[in-house]
Protein backbone atom coordinates (compact mmCIF):
# COMPACT_ATOMS: atom_id res chain seq x y z
CA UNK A 1 0.00 0.00 0.00
CA UNK A 2 1.39 3.42 -0.82
CA UNK A 3 1.51 5.59 1.91
CA UNK A 4 -0.74 8.51 2.14
CA UNK A 5 0.29 11.75 0.60
CA UNK A 6 2.66 9.85 -1.77
CA UNK A 7 0.78 10.49 -4.89
CA UNK A 8 0.08 14.04 -4.25
CA UNK A 9 4.26 15.06 -3.58
CA UNK A 10 4.58 12.49 -6.94
CA UNK A 11 2.83 14.86 -8.51
CA UNK A 12 3.97 17.73 -7.53
CA UNK A 13 7.52 16.30 -8.04
CA UNK A 14 6.74 15.92 -11.60
CA UNK A 15 4.79 19.06 -12.20
CA UNK A 16 8.08 20.96 -10.95
CA UNK A 17 10.45 19.23 -13.51
CA UNK A 18 7.98 19.19 -16.17
CA UNK A 19 7.83 23.28 -15.87
CA UNK A 20 11.77 23.09 -15.37
CA UNK A 21 12.08 20.62 -18.38
CA UNK A 22 9.58 23.16 -20.39
CA UNK A 23 11.78 26.18 -19.79
CA UNK A 24 15.35 24.33 -21.23
CA UNK A 25 13.08 23.64 -24.30
CA UNK A 26 11.95 27.50 -24.58
CA UNK A 27 15.51 28.24 -23.76
CA UNK A 28 17.28 26.14 -27.04
CA UNK A 29 14.11 27.64 -29.05
CA UNK A 30 14.94 30.74 -28.31
CA UNK A 31 18.53 30.58 -29.07
CA UNK A 32 18.36 28.13 -32.14
CA UNK A 33 15.09 28.58 -34.13
CA UNK A 34 15.05 32.06 -35.61
CA UNK A 35 12.40 34.46 -34.80
CA UNK A 36 9.30 34.21 -36.69
CA UNK A 37 8.86 37.94 -36.36
CA UNK A 38 11.50 38.78 -38.99
CA UNK A 39 14.31 40.09 -36.60
CA UNK A 40 17.43 40.80 -38.30
CA UNK A 41 21.00 41.06 -35.99
CA UNK A 42 23.82 41.43 -37.92
CA UNK A 43 27.46 43.78 -36.49
CA UNK A 44 29.48 44.83 -39.49
CA UNK A 45 32.21 46.71 -40.23
CA UNK A 46 32.04 50.09 -41.83
CA UNK A 47 35.27 51.72 -43.15
CA UNK A 48 36.11 54.95 -43.56
CA UNK A 49 34.41 57.03 -46.64
CA UNK A 50 31.80 54.26 -46.86
CA UNK A 51 28.39 53.59 -46.72
CA UNK A 52 26.00 50.32 -46.54
CA UNK A 53 22.59 49.80 -46.96
CA UNK A 54 20.03 46.90 -46.37
CA UNK A 55 17.23 45.73 -47.51
CA UNK A 56 14.04 44.61 -46.00
CA UNK A 57 10.72 43.25 -47.60
CA UNK A 58 7.82 44.53 -45.43
CA UNK A 59 3.90 43.65 -45.67
CA UNK A 60 1.62 46.94 -45.32
CA UNK A 61 0.33 47.63 -41.42
CA UNK A 62 3.66 45.75 -40.43
CA UNK A 63 5.05 47.34 -37.28
CA UNK A 64 9.02 47.35 -37.31
CA UNK A 65 11.69 48.77 -35.23
CA UNK A 66 14.98 49.41 -35.58
CA UNK A 67 18.09 49.57 -32.97
CA UNK A 68 21.36 50.92 -34.30
CA UNK A 69 24.55 50.97 -31.81
CA UNK A 70 28.12 51.79 -32.86
CA UNK A 71 30.71 49.33 -31.13
CA UNK A 72 34.23 50.73 -32.33
CA UNK A 73 35.78 53.92 -33.95
CA UNK A 74 36.08 57.43 -34.08
CA UNK A 75 33.96 59.16 -31.77
CA UNK A 76 31.59 56.03 -32.03
CA UNK A 77 29.14 57.67 -34.24
CA UNK A 78 27.38 56.97 -37.75
CA UNK A 79 24.82 58.65 -40.34
CA UNK A 80 21.62 56.56 -40.17
CA UNK A 81 19.04 56.94 -43.03
CA UNK A 82 15.28 54.68 -43.52
CA UNK A 83 13.32 54.85 -46.89
CA UNK A 84 10.35 53.56 -47.78
CA UNK A 85 9.63 51.95 -50.87
CA UNK A 86 8.95 55.26 -52.94
CA UNK A 87 12.20 56.57 -51.63
CA UNK A 88 10.36 58.63 -48.55
CA UNK A 89 12.98 59.63 -45.93
CA UNK A 90 11.10 58.13 -42.47
CA UNK A 91 14.09 58.51 -40.67
CA UNK A 92 17.42 60.38 -40.66
CA UNK A 93 19.90 61.35 -37.59
CA UNK A 94 23.80 62.44 -38.38
CA UNK A 95 26.45 61.35 -36.07
CA UNK A 96 25.00 59.36 -34.03
CA UNK A 97 26.17 56.81 -31.37
CA UNK A 98 22.96 55.02 -30.99
CA UNK A 99 19.22 55.19 -31.42
CA UNK A 100 16.30 52.99 -31.60
CA UNK A 101 12.93 54.59 -34.29
CA UNK A 102 9.53 52.66 -34.41
CA UNK A 103 6.87 52.77 -37.28
CA UNK A 104 4.53 51.21 -39.03
CA UNK A 105 4.47 50.52 -42.79
CA UNK A 106 2.38 52.22 -44.74
CA UNK A 107 2.65 50.20 -47.78
CA UNK A 108 3.65 46.94 -49.60
CA UNK A 109 7.33 46.79 -50.80
CA UNK A 110 11.11 46.64 -49.82
CA UNK A 111 12.36 49.31 -47.17
CA UNK A 112 16.23 50.33 -47.46
CA UNK A 113 18.17 51.71 -44.57
CA UNK A 114 22.10 52.92 -44.57
CA UNK A 115 24.65 53.15 -42.39
CA UNK A 116 27.26 56.01 -43.60
CA UNK A 117 30.85 56.58 -42.43
CA UNK A 118 31.39 59.10 -45.16
CA UNK A 119 32.38 62.00 -42.75
CA UNK A 120 35.11 60.17 -41.71
CA UNK A 121 38.57 60.10 -43.78
CA UNK A 122 40.50 57.30 -41.93
CA UNK A 123 38.54 55.75 -39.18
CA UNK A 124 36.70 52.67 -39.73
CA UNK A 125 33.51 51.78 -37.36
CA UNK A 126 31.51 48.44 -36.25
CA UNK A 127 28.00 49.03 -35.91
CA UNK A 128 25.51 46.69 -34.61
CA UNK A 129 21.98 47.07 -35.64
CA UNK A 130 19.22 45.06 -34.65
CA UNK A 131 15.80 44.86 -37.28
CA UNK A 132 12.31 43.66 -35.53
CA UNK A 133 9.82 43.04 -38.44
CA UNK A 134 6.09 42.20 -37.25
CA UNK A 135 5.70 40.93 -33.66
CA UNK A 136 6.01 37.20 -32.20
CA UNK A 137 3.43 35.41 -32.64
CA UNK A 138 1.61 33.55 -29.25
CA UNK A 139 3.12 30.18 -28.08
CA UNK A 140 -0.43 28.95 -27.92
CA UNK A 141 -2.75 30.33 -30.57
CA UNK A 142 -5.62 31.30 -29.28
CA UNK A 143 -7.71 29.94 -32.81
CA UNK A 144 -10.10 27.10 -32.52
CA UNK A 145 -9.58 27.33 -28.26
CA UNK A 146 -12.75 26.68 -26.04
CA UNK A 147 -10.89 27.20 -23.03
CA UNK A 148 -8.42 29.30 -21.38
CA UNK A 149 -4.60 28.53 -20.68
CA UNK A 150 -3.79 26.03 -18.37
CA UNK A 151 -1.57 26.69 -15.30
CA UNK A 152 1.29 24.84 -17.29
CA UNK A 153 0.59 26.83 -20.05
CA UNK A 154 0.52 29.78 -18.26
CA UNK A 155 3.78 29.17 -16.86
CA UNK A 156 5.21 28.28 -20.04
CA UNK A 157 4.19 32.41 -21.36
CA UNK A 158 5.82 33.89 -18.38
CA UNK A 159 9.00 31.87 -18.78
CA UNK A 160 8.89 32.59 -22.43
CA UNK A 161 9.05 36.33 -21.91
CA UNK A 162 11.33 36.06 -19.06
CA UNK A 163 13.82 34.54 -21.39
CA UNK A 164 13.41 36.92 -24.22
CA UNK A 165 13.91 39.45 -21.58
CA UNK A 166 17.21 37.39 -20.28
CA UNK A 167 18.50 37.64 -24.07
CA UNK A 168 18.12 41.34 -24.57
CA UNK A 169 19.77 41.96 -21.17
CA UNK A 170 22.65 39.87 -22.50
CA UNK A 171 23.16 41.59 -25.61
CA UNK A 172 23.36 44.86 -24.36
CA UNK A 173 26.05 44.18 -21.73
CA UNK A 174 27.76 42.39 -24.34
CA UNK A 175 27.52 45.30 -26.43
CA UNK A 176 28.53 48.00 -23.92
CA UNK A 177 31.48 45.74 -22.98
CA UNK A 178 32.78 45.52 -26.61
CA UNK A 179 32.86 49.33 -26.45
CA UNK A 180 33.93 49.24 -23.06
CA UNK A 181 36.81 47.56 -24.22
CA UNK A 182 37.62 49.22 -27.25
CA UNK A 183 37.72 52.37 -24.97
CA UNK A 184 40.00 51.20 -22.83
CA UNK A 185 42.16 49.49 -25.44
CA UNK A 186 42.27 52.96 -27.37
CA UNK A 187 43.58 54.76 -24.10
CA UNK A 188 46.03 52.60 -23.13
CA UNK A 189 47.62 53.11 -26.56
CA UNK A 190 47.48 56.60 -26.49
CA UNK A 191 49.12 56.48 -22.94
CA UNK A 192 51.90 54.16 -24.59
CA UNK A 193 52.62 56.71 -27.10
CA UNK A 194 52.88 59.33 -24.72
CA UNK A 195 54.87 58.01 -22.18
CA UNK A 196 57.33 57.10 -25.43
CA UNK A 197 57.19 60.91 -26.38
CA UNK A 198 58.09 62.14 -22.55
CA UNK A 199 61.06 59.74 -22.54
CA UNK A 200 62.59 60.60 -25.36
CA UNK A 201 62.35 64.25 -24.40
CA UNK A 202 63.41 63.45 -21.24
CA UNK A 203 66.36 61.88 -22.17
CA UNK A 204 67.31 63.30 -25.45
CA UNK A 205 67.62 60.50 -27.76
CA UNK A 206 65.94 57.53 -28.49
CA UNK A 207 65.53 55.26 -26.69
CA UNK A 208 65.81 52.21 -28.58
Amino acid sequence: MPRPGSAQRWASAVGRWGCRLLALLLLLLLLLVPGPGGASEITFELPDNAKQCFYEDIAQGTKCTLEFQVITGGHYDVDCRLEDPDGKVLYKEMKKQYDSFTFTASKNGTYKFCFSNEFSTFTHKTVYFDFQVGEDPPLFPSENRVSALTQMESACVSIHEALKSVIDYQTHFRLREAQGRSRAEDLNTRVAYCSLGWEVQEHGANIW
